[in-house]
Parts: structure tokens; C-alpha cells; sequence
């Protein structure tokens, strides 16, 4: 049996091969050895942070690669790692600027070279949308999660059964978004509210687009093909959600560094750990033995739609996010030993 270290491997090799990019990647920037030093400490704060946002990401994964067919739950460790790293951390922030300054990908790409701080000021001009697609559609990812008539356990037992009762109203969680977009919307300046507002609703349709698909994928009345095709579904489902976790962590890097391939290297260590987390979850069936650790994971993504809707207004520091969702995975997986233990001693 596979022991917790050992799924950690592949994460420690890369991060180890990334840790030493970074050092040579500011060697070459700044032409010395102790100029390279401060190349090295970002690339491994962005990991940490990129670790500590991705917690509820890799529970949410695990649940769904727990249902999935063996062969589409392989090739999402293997070619969703590909598109997290390669997809979301290297080619989202160069198509951003591609379309924000209507520049070729090449262009793009000198810029970040040759002018990272022009860069930078590109990728921040395109917070707001960002911020309100992936708060939108992560919003709808934890509502549905809440409001579903056939969840039957409840960690915060008032609160989450009241939305599990909100089930019998159809379209509730819709709406419940669509009114938290318009509150927000309407504190923002009169020139940025139709962007949010327009950003914000691609994200609700994207969401409805791909929970469609995935049922219509995962139909049970098509045979072989249908289980096949209920892992694409699947599959879909779990890449569009990672994009969105990813939003956050990719702009707010910016904060720290205006290198494009420092942040990369950074935030491509930390894809590489939720890979490991997401793997060790499944095969140890860790879910199934803390019984609230999938509740605190969606309260946290939760709290993640909330604040990037609310860095449409203010900026919010990624490590207070970071906090605020390793706190409440904590606090959940706490409350579950708790459980256990009360079990045993009945």
C-alpha cells in the first residue's frame, strides 16, 4: 500500500526541478547569484499559497473522480495536470493579454519578457471579468452541492439543512446568485457594471452549459457509450471548475511578481500537489472516513466566490483567502475526528 509520503513523489521531484528554474531563471534576469536569491524565495511563496488555495479543490476533485470510470479518472491525473499547469498557469494569462491589448500571442509573449511590469498592468485590467466569471460559477458549484435533496449529512446542521429544504424551489440557487451579482453590480462605478454584470452571467450559463452536458454524457440509457461518454462529462466538469479555482491564484500572483514564467513555475508546483492530495484522497477513500471534510471544502469555495466578487471593490490579500479556506477544511476535518470518536465510544 502506497504510504501519504509516497504519493507525494512526483510533487516533491517537480518541486525540486522548479525550485531550481526559478533559481536560474533570476540568475539570468538579474546576472548574479545573489540577485537570483529573491527569484527563489517567490517562486516558493507562490507554491505555498498556491497549496494553500487549492485545498478545497483537490476534496471537490476527489469526490468527483471517485464516481468516475478508471480509464477518464487516469487521463484527468494525466492530461488535466497538462492543462492545469501548462493551460491555466502559462497559456490563460498570455490569452488574457492577447485579447485585453488585441496583440499577437508572440507579441504577448516579448512582453512578458522583455516589459513584465506592462504585462502586469495588462492581466490587472482584466481582473474585474475574471473575477466575475469564476466567483459566479464557483458560487453555483457550492450551492448545488448545499441545496440537494438527496444530501444527508449536514455539518452545520441548521444552516445546510434549510438550503437542502430550498431544493423543492426550483431554480433557487440561481437565483440566489443572480441577486448577490446584482448587489454587487450595483456598488460598483457606473462604467464597470455592465462588464461585471455581462462577466458574471457567462459564468452562470457556463456552469448551466456544462452541468447539461454532463447529464446528457452521463445518461445511464446509452449503453457503453454513455459510461464512456459520463467520464468526458466528468471530465468537462472538473476542468472548467479548476479554471476557475485557478482565476484567483494567477492574477493575484501578479502581486507578488511580474515575471510570467516565475509565476508559472511557482503555481505549477502547487497544481502538482493537488494532484498528489486529489490521488491520495481517492485511493485512501479519506472522504469517506472524515464525514464533514466535503462540507468544509464547499463552504470554502463558497467563501472563495464571495471575495472574488468582493476584489471587484477591494483588494482582498491571496494569503487571507488562503487562511480563510484551510481554516475551514480544518475546522471540518477537526469536527469529523470528533465524530469518530464519538462513534467508537458509543
Amino acid at each position: 500500500m502506497t504510504t501519504a509520503m509516497g504519493y507525494f513523489r512526483w510533487a516533491f521531484a517537480v518541486t525540486a526541478l522548479g525550485l531550481v528554474l526559478a533559481f536560474w531563471l533570476g540568475w539570468v534576469y538579474s546576472g548574479s547569484l545573489l540577485g537570483a536569491l529573491p527569484y527563489l524565495l517567490v517562486g516558493t511563496i507562490l507554491a505555498i499559497l498556491e497549496i494553500s488555495l487549492s485545498f478545497d479543490n483537490a476534496i471537490v476533485n476527489a469526490n468527483k473522480l471517485d464516481r468516475m470510470t478508471p480509464v477518464w479518472r487516469q487521463r484527468f491525473l494525466t492530461w488535466g495536470i497538462l492543462i492545469a499547469v501548462f493551460g491555466m498557469r502559462i497559456v490563460f494569462p498570455l490569452a488574457v493579454v492577447v485579447i485585453a491589448a488585441e496583440v499577437t500571442p508572440w507579441t504577448a509573449l516579448s512582453l512578458a519578457a522583455t516589459q513584465p511590469q506592462a504585462y502586469a498592468d495588462l492581466m490587472q485590467e482584466a481582473h474585474l471579468p475574471i473575477a466575475a466569471f469564476g466567483g459566479t460559477f464557483l458560487m453555483m458549484v457550492s450551492l448545488s452541492y448545499f441545496i440537494d435533496p438527496e444530501k444527508e449529512v449536514d455539518w452545520i446542521g441548521t444552516l445546510e439543512r434549510r438550503l437542502r429544504r430550498c431544493a423543492d424551489l426550483r431554480g433557487i440557487d440561481v437565483a440566489l446568485v443572480l441577486v448577490v451579482v446584482m448587489i454587487f453590480t450595483m456598488n460598483l462605478p457606473e462604467e464597470d457594471q455592465l462588464t461585471f454584470l455581462f462577466a458574471a452571467v457567462f459564468g452562470l450559463i457556463t456552469f448551466c452549459a456544462v452541468e447539461l452536458l454532463g447529464q446528457v454524457l452521463d445518461s445511464e440509457h446509452g449503453g457503453a457509450s454513455a459510461v464512456r461518454a459520463g467520464g468526458l462529462g466528468a471530465f468537462l466538469y472538473l476542468e472548467v471548475l479548476d479554471a476557475s479555482f485557478s482565476f484567483d491564484g494567477v492574477i493575484g500572483a501578479f502581486a507578488l511578481t511580474q515575471n510570467l514564467f516565475l509565476i508559472a513555475i511557482g503555481l505549477g508546483i502547487g497544481a502538482m500537489y493537488v494532484r498528489s492530495m486529489t490521488i491520495m484522497l481517492v485511493e485512501k477513500g479519506t472522504l469517506t472516513q472524515f464525514r464533514y471534510l466535503e462540507h468544509g471544502a464547499f463552504w470554502s469555495i463558497l467563501a472563495l466566490a464571495f471575495i472574488m466578487f468582493a476584489q471587484s471593490l477591494v483588494h482582498v490579500p491571496e494569503v487571507i483567502t488562503g487562511l480563510i479556506g484551510a481554516g475551514l477544511i480544518g475546522v471540518s476535518f477537526y469536527s469529523s475526528i470528533r465524530w469518530n470518536r464519538r462513534q467508537e465510544s458509543a
